[in-house]
C-alpha cells in the first residue's frame, strides 16, 4: 500500500503540534527534571476566578472571545449554537483556520436560511447540523473571515484533522430516511480547511454508519481511527483503498484484544488494569452501511472489544489517546492509549488513566495534547450542579484542573495552534469560541 508522502506527514505533525514527540521521548513515564520541577502538585497552579464569570484559569493565563452565538458571519448567516469538536489548521501566509462542528438536531436554529446541504426537513429547510469555518490572523488572532462550510447534517459532534488539510466531521446520530427527510444519517463528511464557502457534502459511507464521535488519522499509514458514543461501543479502524482519498472507499475494522477480555469498561471489576500494555488485532466488518444501527453488536459478536462511550481521540507520531466517558469501576471516565505496531508487529493497547473520584476527573470527552505531553481533556458531565473543567493529565497519569467553565455547559473542541502557543476552545451552548494563551510549559 502506498503511504502518505513525507510532506503530508510533516504538515500533519505541524498542525497537531509536537506533543507526541514529547510523549514518545518520555515513554509516558518520567519527565525531565527541568519540567518536573517547574510543575506544582496542582499542574499549573490554582485557578483564578474570572471576573467575567466565564472561564477560570491558572495565574498567567488569559482568554479572548473569538466568536459567539448570533454573530453575523461573512456569508450573511449567523453563528449557530452547540459548538462541539473543532480542528485548527495552518493555511499559510500567516493565517489559521478553525473548522467548528455544530451538534444540532432538526428542530434547532441553523442561523439563517442555508441555501443547500446534505438533507432537508419536509423537503423544505436544510437540516441545521454541520460546520462553520473561522479564518484568523495567526499573529494577532483577529477574526478575518467566518462562514458556514457544511450543512444538512445531524448532530455533528466531534471529528478530526487530516494530514492533507481537511476536517472529518462526524454525525452522532443514526436517523434513517423517512417521510420527513430523504437521506439516512450516521456518516462522516470531509470539509477542506480552506473551503472558503459552503461545500456540497458527500457522506463517506465506507467509514461506516454508526453513532460517530471522533476521528484521528495516523500520518504514517493514512489509517483513520474512529470512536463511537455508545455504552457498548467499539473502536474502529478504516483502511482506505488510497491513503488520503477517503471517498474512494476502503475497509472498516474493529479492535479485538488478542489474549484477554472483550470488555474494557471495568464496570464489574478491573478486567483491564491501568498501565498494562496488551497486544490487539483487528477484525474486518461487513455491511458497514447497515440501516439497522447494529454494526457494534455484530462486531462484538465476532469478539470486538467493548468500550464505555468512546469519545475524544487524538493522534500524533506513534501514539493515540482516546476517552471513554463513563468507563471504569466508578463510571467516571477512562483514557486509553493505542500504539500502532512497528515493522509488522502487533498494535498494543493500554488503559492509561481511570478516574476514581469526580474531583479527579468526571466524564472526559474531547481531548488534545500540549507540547509538554500533557493531555487536555474536556469534561462533559451533568450529574450535579458543579460546572465542567478542562482537566490536565500528566505523562505520569496524574490529573489536575487546568480550567473551569463557569457556565453550566460543556467545554468542547479543545485544539492547539500549530506552534502550540494557543489553545482554542468552545463553550458548547450558548456558542462561544475562545483563544487561551499563557505560560505553557515545554
Amino acid at each position: 500500500m502506498n503511504h502518505l508522502t513525507a510532506t503530508d506527514r510533516r504538515r500533519f505533525l505541524s498542525a497537531t503540534g509536537t506533543a507526541f514527540a514529547a510523549l514518545l521521548a518520555s515513554g509516558c513515564t518520567a519527565r525531565s527534571p527541568t519540567i518536573a520541577s517547574s510543575m506544582t502538585p496542582a499542574g499549573y497552579g490554582p485557578l483564578v476566578s474570572d471576573p467575567k464569570g466565564l472561564l477560570d484559569l491558572p495565574k498567567g493565563f488569559s482568554y479572548r472571545v473569538i466568536s459567539k452565538l448570533g454573530d453575523t458571519m461573512d456569508d450573511g448567516l449567523t453563528v449557530p449554537d452547540r459548538a462541539d469538536g473543532m480542528g485548527c489548521f495552518d493555511l499559510g501566509n500567516g493565517k489559521l483556520a478553525l473548522v467548528r462542528n455544530h451538534e444540532l438536531m432538526p428542530d434547532k436554529d441553523p442561523g439563517g436560511d442555508i441555501p443547500f446541504g446534505y438533507d432537508r426537513i419536509d423537503g423544505d429547510k436544510v437540516m441545521p447540523g454541520g460546520t462553520t469555518t473561522l479564518v484568523l490572523d495567526a499573529a494577532t488572532l483577529e477574526l478575518e473571515l467566518e462562514y458556514r462550510s457544511l450543512a444538512g447534517t445531524i448532530r455533528n459532534c466531534a471529528g478530526g484533522v487530516t494530514p492533507w488539510g481537511s476536517w472529518l466531521t462526524c454525525e452522532e446520530a443514526v436517523a434513517p430516511a423517512s417521510d420527513r427527510n430523504e437521506k439516512s444519517h450516521g456518516w462522516v463528511f470531509e470539509v477542506p480547511a480552506d473551503a472558503g464557502k459552503l461545500i456540497n457534502p458527500e457522506p463517506l459511507t465506507a467509514m461506516g454508519r454508526f453513532n460517530h464521535e471522533a476521528a484521528a488519522v495516523d500520518p504514517k499509514t493514512g489509517y483513520v481511527y474512529l470512536t463511537e458514543d455508545r455504552g457498548d461501543s467499539l473502536l474502529y479502524r478504516f483502511i482506505p483503498n488510497v491513503p488520503g482519498k477517503l471517498a474512494e472507499g476502503g475497509k472498516l475494522q474493529a479492535l479485538v484484544m488478542a489474549d484477554s477480555t472483550a470488555d474494557s469498561r471495568n464496570w464489574d471489576g478491573a478486567a483491564v488494569r491501568v498501565g498494562e500494555m496488551q497486544a490487539v488485532r483487528w477484525i474486518d466488518l461487513d455491511n458497514v452501511e447497515s440501516p439497522k444501527d447494529d454494526l457494534r453488536a455484530r462486531g462484538a459478536a465476532k469478539g470486538a472489544m467493548m468500550f464505555a462511550r468512546g469519545e475524544g481521540i487524538h493522534m500524533g507520531d506513534g501514539e493515540m489517546y482516546f476517552c471513554c466517558t463513563n468507563g471504569g469501576a466508578a463510571k467516571l471516565g477512562q483514557v486509553f492509549r493505542l500504539r500502532p505496531g512497528k515493522n509488522g508487529g502487533p498494535d498494543a493497547l493500554s488503559l492509561f488513566f481511570e478516574s476514581t473520584s469526580p474531583d479527579q476527573f468526571n466524564y472526559g470527552d474531547n481531548l488534545t495534547v500540549a507540547d509538554n505531553g500533557h493531555l487536555i481533556v474536556c469534561e462533559d458531565q451533568y450529574t450535579d450542579t458543579v460546572t465542567n473543567h478542562l482537566r490536565g493529565i500528566t505523562p505520569q497519569g496524574e490529573a489536575y484542573p487546568f480550567a473551569l467553565l463557569r457556565v453550566q455547559t460543556e467545554p468542547a473542541g479543545a485544539c492547539f495552534s500549530p506552534d502550540g502557543k494557543v489553545l482554542f476552545l468552545n463553550s458548547y451552548s450558548p456558542t462561544v469560541t475562545l483563544a487561551i494563551t499563557g505560560p505553557w510549559l515545554i
